[in-house]
């Protein structure tokens, strides 16, 4: 073999080694974290729409796939079967119906208190004046979600059960079209519905969950994908609780990012985000005894089917 044609094949392989490294380094650059997020994710949609999640997540390898849900109940379903690598943020109450359906979930962190995001509406001409009167009453309600939990614990404040009225299990958009056509007496909801059916018809406010539910919100992820992906779960830790920050400071310019990817107004979005506090935190343990009061709760109604012990979820520590 002459010298032109050993330098031939020497370059052939250079080239097929360079080419291999580029192939190799675009595939490490191809590990995808799929995230599931519903209308109600305010910090999560704010940081999909400014890009600043996709910088974070690329700056650690991964790229973002993302996935629309109706509510959180579907949303965790999803990550329970392995379809959602990380759940933004859904209510306290669904956690609880993921664990009593086996769901091998983590808790990431959690958005603080926001009682008054969600609410009772009944039309301003409705003679529903009190949680009383909604006996024998029949009552839209997204199964599951915080305002099941809300729904329950008004009626009990006024010495009700479930079995005094009738629920209607409905998505929040079949649920407003129940309402407005008047085959349901009342609708409980949550933001951004509620501050959106605020501004298009007249309602009023049965009562929210101020002195009845706490309505804190959840991030989770799959206990997997928590598991051998930390340095992505604190990249999305950071940049929600960054934006969090971000946007209680600037509510005018969050609300104007948020508006057209929820199909809303600015003035609309901005009401809604007032009631969220926006306040991302680490999950401390103290928080299951809270989660396992809504457990307890739906236990002894027989909505869920078997005892819940909530703090054997997995939770997500930073640095471990």
């Amino acid at each position: 073999m002459n010298t032109s044609v050993r330098g031939l094949i020497a370059r052939a392989f250079s080239l097929l080694a360079a080419s291999l490294l580029i192939t190799g380094s675009a595939v490490a650059q191809e590990n995808t974290i799929r995230i599931g997020y519903q209308k109600s994710s305010t910090l999560t949609l704010i940081a999909k729409a400014r890009g600043t999640l996709e910088k974070s997540l690329a700056a650690q390898g991964y790229k973002i796939h993302w996935a629309e849900f109706t509510s959180g109940t579907p949303l965790l379903e999803a990550v329970n079967v392995g379809s959602i690598d990380v759940s933004a943020d859904v209510a306290d109450t669904v956690p609880v119906f993921a664990q009593a359906a086996g769901a091998d979930i983590t808790y990431v962190a959690l958005e603080t208190p926001s009682p008054e995001a969600q609410a009772i509406l009944v039309k301003p001409d409705s003679p529903l004046k009190s949680i009383a009167d909604l006996k024998g009453k029949r009552i839209a309600v997204t199964k599951g979600a915080g305002v099941h939990l809300l729904v329950t614990k008004a009626l009990e404040s006024a010495g009700l059960t479930l079995k005094d009225v009738e629920l209607a299990y409905l998505q929040p958009a079949d649920g407003r079209a129940a309402f407005e056509r008047g085959s349901v007496d009342a609708w409980a909801v949550w933001d951004p519905f509620f501050s959106e059916v605020q501004k298009a018809s007249s309602v009023r406010v049965l009562a929210d969950g101020k002195g009845l539910t706490p309505y804190q919100r959840f991030y989770l992820g799959s206990k997997s994908f928590v598991t051998k992906n930390p340095q992505a779960v604190k990249a999305f830790f950071d940049e929600i609780s960054a934006t969090g920050k971000w946007a209680k400071a600037n509510p005018k310019a969050a609300a104007e990012v948020l508006a057209p990817v929820v199909g809303t107004d600015a003035v609309t979005v901005e009401r809604a985000n007032s009631r969220r506090s926006l306040d991302v935190r680490n999950v401390q343990p103290a928080v299951f005894e809270e989660q396992q009061k809504i457990a307890d709760t739906f236990v002894a109604l027989a909505v869920l089917p078997k005892p819940v012990v909530t703090k054997n979820a997995a939770v997500w520590v930073p640095g471990k």
